[in-house]
């Protein structure tokens, strides 16, 4: 793997779709279950729902 900066990527080979899975079900669950449930009016009031979402509901699961 290279290295840039000191910072190596995690990737895998072409072809290998499981690489994102769990970023993909993560934002896929934010978006599903949150920001598409309503609008949102300024972008603080969307980051501060996301911020809520995360600490409040995600990470104690």
């Amino acid at each position: 793997m290279a290295e840039w900066l000191g910072v190596r990527q995690s990737v895998g080979r072409t072809g290998q779709c499981w690489d994102n899975a769990l970023a993909e079900s993560f934002f896929a669950t934010i978006k599903g279950e949150l920001l598409d449930a309503q609008s949102w009016p300024t972008r603080a009031a969307a980051r501060g729902a996301i911020f809520e979402f995360i600490e409040g509901w995600y990470n104690l699961r």
